[in-house]
């Protein structure tokens, strides 16, 4: 049987209220002090907060007393158009219509336009030993397209995974482009290794510059060496040298794996992973970033093609389309294993 409880924007407020409280959840409603509603899942294991209105991002993640979340400006999130204007956060939704860094020609925002989407419902379900917190937000443009998409986090019992999901429906009578990336900005941890059930060669150096990039000397050496094979990335032992950030892509993972694992273990043993679906997400990308202001190691982020904007994707051929009424499912298991 599943409970279903429907949530509202009033039930948010200043001083936290509690919704639901059994023995393996507890879930309270409160509202940040920039106006944001946060809805924060806790169970044995640790708690998300989650903005069931604005994208349902993940804003903070922590289980087992570690933070997963990258380190950042932003003390809390702040009402966005943009992701740039609140990257604070655990997890977003980068897409749907177009993602990743738009080039000088593209002209969609970066990441694009879900990542910080005014949903229009949002709700608990409660069924045997999980909670899934769901949402629902409708896009619709005068002569543009029509989705609806129906993001989810799902919560378990007694266990620091999760699931984050997203539902897309096509609802106009033309077809749509697809782009999505699942962008889970984890915390930087140094001397990290990584290691995952691809092959090492798979993951490739990143060798444009994005505009956002502003490339030093040091840098340029680097990537140099990298692509030389005079250095790799390993283990995070060298953060010197990963500002501006390292970018690697691994494109048509299912040439190696149905079931794609990726994995970042801390020097105590810790072990962060991340595994989807190839026939879902057939592209992955590694973003490794360390400044005084941000630092992440975003060590497996999954999509349907390279972040590299809507023309990239249009002209290399990996841009998706959703035909009318056409719906596609998506999910990543995500946490501490």
């Amino acid at each position: 049987m599943t409970t279903r409880l429907t949530l509202w924007r009033e039930l948010f407020s200043e001083q936290p209220r509690i919704l639901l409280e059994n023995d393996d959840f507890t879930v309270t409603a409160f509202r940040y002090a920039s106006g944001v509603e946060g809805l924060r899942v806790a169970n044995a294991r640790g708690h998300l907060v989650i903005l069931p209105w604005m994208g349902q991002m993940i804003w903070d993640a922590v289980f087992d007393g570690q933070d997963l979340t990258m380190r950042n400006m932003f003390s809390q999130p702040k009402p966005a158009g943009e992701i740039v204007e609140t990257y604070g956060c655990f997890a977003f939704h980068s897409g749907l219509l177009a993602n990743g860094c738009p080039s000088p020609e593209d002209t969609h925002p970066l990441h694009g336009e879900m990542a910080c989407a005014r949903m229009d419902d949002a709700w608990l379900e409660l069924a045997g030993d999980s909670l899934r917190i769901g949402g629902g937000y409708e896009y619709v443009m005068g002569f543009g397209h029509h989705y609806q998409a129906q993001p989810a986090v799902v919560m378990h019992k007694g266990s620091a995974l999760f699931d984050i999901q997203m539902a897309v429906t096509n609802l106009a009578s033309v077809a749509m482009p697809l782009q999505y990336m699942c962008h889970m900005n984890y915390a930087y941890v140094a001397q990290a290794t990584f290691s995952q059930n691809v092959p090492d060669e798979a993951l490739t150096l990143r060798e444009s510059v994005p505009a956002h990039v502003k490339p030093t000397e040091q840098w340029l050496a680097f990537n140099q060496r990298i692509l030389q094979g005079e250095a790799s990335l390993e283990i995070l032992n060298e953060p010197h040298y990963y500002d501006p950030e390292i970018v690697f892509f691994a494109d048509k993972l299912d040439r190696y794996a149905s079931a794609p694992e990726f994995r970042m273990i801390a020097p105590d043993g810790t072990t962060f992973v991340t595994r989807f679906s190839s026939a879902d997400f057939n592209y992955v990308t590694r973003w490794i970033l360390y400044n005084g202001d941000q630092q992440v190691a975003a060590f497996a982020l999954p999509a349907t093609c390279r972040p590299e904007g809507f023309l990239a994707a249009q002209n290399n051929g990996t841009l998706a389309h959703l035909e009318p009424q056409q719906t596609r499912r998506f999910s990543v298991t995500t946490g501490i294993a």
